[in-house]
């Protein structure tokens, strides 16, 4: 059995990763316990916080069906348990008690020493990486599904978007300056709309990118239904989803804004489908994305990125995923504009072939040179 140690960073990453090693020996050293135990209480994004809340969860529900100490089986099969260090004296050489990400070494270091077989660390860490290696131990680094989805999918608003540095607190700190200087029914100057709205010496602190987003949320007060800045907005919410998810429903909220105003926005409709896949909602995705080539059957990006979303279905649709990126290679391919898609959409016709041998199942392509 193959036996894999998981770091902290890969557990706030994903949450729910201990199923997903089946048939596999799942080890967590005790002092990552420790360590996402301190996020409940410590100043740090919310969004940590409440993975930290979710993997307690998980493991608590897992300590009800046996001893963590000793070994709980999985549901897909294989097992779990929580494995410290006898002492610290029982490092390697090279190694710091001081140092947590020493001591999850430690851990790797002593269970590969007891292993029957090969033992992976699993890390997102680049220092634990290579320091990992040095001690002669196998690694492996974790792509989440989210990382995943953000290289797979293609976006049609790219049109619109702008590198977004803002960051949750500043947010929080510009609605509440938002509300205190225009919405409250004290304040002075309402009738002024947009950033001048707000004093100069303030505005000045602000990158271009959050004067703009500002500017849209003033706008919306004004005319709650302008389809610009409606799309705009969402756009900016799927931005900051990239960084932190808690604005995923932010976006997915705008989008079906748009389409409420504007049913037949294609584009508008493939980006609410990504949305809905990031929010692990399939059957809602492809559903929308239906709609989409329903109206258009040669849209290249719902195209495209139905493929992705019948790879994230369970089980996974491998015959119907080949199918959609060798329509998207037949409508792109000739097209100078379009080689990056053509690419694209050949390497995840690639994999597709690739996963579903792995998994015994055969896969049919025709005309695509694969």
């Amino acid at each position: 059995m193959r036996t894999v140690v998981i770091d902290t960073n890969v557990l706030l990453s994903e949450p729910e990763i201990i199923g997903r090693f089946h048939d596999a020996d799942v080890v967590i050293p005790e002092m990552v316990l420790a360590e996402i135990d301190k996020l409940k209480t410590a100043r740090v994004d919310p969004e940590l916080r409440y993975k930290g809340r979710q993997i307690s969860r998980v493991l608590f529900e897992l300590s009800e069906l046996g001893n963590l100490k000793d070994g709980v089986p999985l549901p897909g099969g294989g097992q779990v348990r929580v494995v410290g260090l006898e002492s610290d004296a029982a490092l390697p050489a090279g190694l710091s008690g001081r140092n947590t990400d020493d001591r999850i070494i430690g851990v790797a270091v002593a269970v590969a020493a007891a292993a029957p077989e090969s033992v992976t660390l699993v890390t997102n860490d680049l220092n634990m990486l290579i320091k990992a290696q040095a001690f002669h131990l196998e690694v492996e680094r974790f792509e989440t599904d989210e990382s995943l989805l953000r290289r797979l999918l293609v976006r049609p608003f790219q049109r619109y978007r702008a590198a977004l540095t803002i960051l949750a607190v500043a947010l929080a700190v510009f609605a509440a300056a938002i509300y205190l200087t225009l919405f409250s029914p004290f304040a002075a100057g309402q009738q002024k709309v947009g950033v001048t709205s707000l004093p100069a010496e303030f505005v000045e602190q602000l990158s271009v990118e959050q004067q703009q987003q500002l500017n849209y949320l003033f706008r919306l007060q004004g005319d709650p239904n302008n389809l610009d800045t409606l799309t705009s907005l969402a756009t900016v919410y799927d931005n900051l989803a990239q960084q932190n998810s808690a604005y995923l429903p932010y976006a997915v909220r705008y989008w079906e804004k748009v389409l409420s105003l504007n049913p037949t926005d294609d584009d508008a409709r493939t980006d609410l489908a990504t949305d809905y896949l990031r929010q692990s909602k399939v059957d809602q995705a492809i559903g929308e994305i239906r709609k989409v080539l329903a109206r258009n059957p040669d849209h290249i990006n719902a195209n495209l990125n139905l493929g992705v979303m019948y790879m994230n279905t369970n089980p996974k649709q491998y015959q119907s995923a080949a199918n959609q990126f060798a329509r998207v290679i037949t409508l792109t391919q000739g097209s100078a504009d379009l080689t990056t898609v053509t690419q694209h959409a050949q390497a995840l016709l690639t994999q597709v072939i690739k996963d579903a041998k792995a998994a015994g199942e055969s896969v049919t392509v025709k005309g695509t040179g694969l």
